[in-house]
């Protein structure tokens, strides 16, 4: 199928899971918090304890900063904190972060087969447009549904329910990309089917939160949806 194909039933659109499925915002993202935390006097994360901390959102991403380096502030405290992590990440945002391998390409060919794209993230709104925006992949997605968009987040799938009302597209037309439990559950909770990435941020195997697919390189997902849907 050529990328000018127009793709067929069933899936009229795909929603993205952000960090670990489309970028690798693990090096800014944990130097904003080592900033805040040294700011704090406290001591630093290592990348590979910051991996095993994030995806539920950068309240509790702070929350466990100060947790892996002492106790953890009051909520008034804990609030400022969290401020002062946005303001430093979003001025930095895009120092180390990278799409994965593939990701501009592939998210071309996609909507030049017609899909309407979309990412459910529970990184910020205004972080999330930020980073996306200064990697030059904003005018990729039809709509954008932060952490803070909507009341509910990931796994909740009203959050995903929310962001396909944008897109003015069922849950029956749509699939679900990302690359944890959480994209999982939202997913399942919202009746889409789920691939995930191998090479994101889960905390176990992705393979054991069993979903319809898994793929190892993102360039992979258009001969992956091609797949699924020949098999449905």
């Amino acid at each position: 199928m050529n990328p000018a194909t127009a793709w067929p039933p069933p899936w009229r659109a795909i929603v993205f899971d952000l960090d670990g499925t489309l970028i690798d915002s693990a090096g800014d993202l944990a130097a904003a918090l080592n900033r805040m935390l040294a700011e704090s006097g406290r001591g630093q994360v290592t990348v590979a304890q910051f991996k095993r901390m994030i995806g539920d959102g950068s309240a509790k991403l702070v929350e466990r900063g100060f947790a892996a380096t002492g106790a953890i502030p009051d909520g008034a405290t804990l609030q400022g904190k969290l401020a002062r992590f946005l303001e430093i990440y979003e001025a930095a945002s895009a120092v180390l972060t990278r799409p994965y391998q593939g990701v501009p390409e592939t998210l071309g060919v996609l909507r030049a087969r017609g899909l309407r794209l979309g990412v459910c993230t529970n990184k910020p709104d205004a972080a999330t447009r930020r980073v996306l925006d200064d990697l030059g992949l904003a005018g990729q997605f039809d709509a954008i549904a932060g952490g803070d968009t909507f009341a509910v987040r990931k796994p909740d799938p009203g959050h995903l329910k929310g962001l396909l009302d944008q897109l003015a597209v069922p849950p029956s037309a749509a699939i679900m990309v990302g690359d944890n439990e959480h994209d999982a559950a939202a997913a399942r909770g919202a009746g889409l089917p789920m691939i995930l990435v191998s090479y994101g941020y889960a905390r176990s195997p992705v393979a054991e939160i069993r979903p319809d697919a898994v793929i190892d390189r993102f360039g992979d997902l258009p001969m992956m949806l091609d797949r699924l849907r020949q098999s449905s």
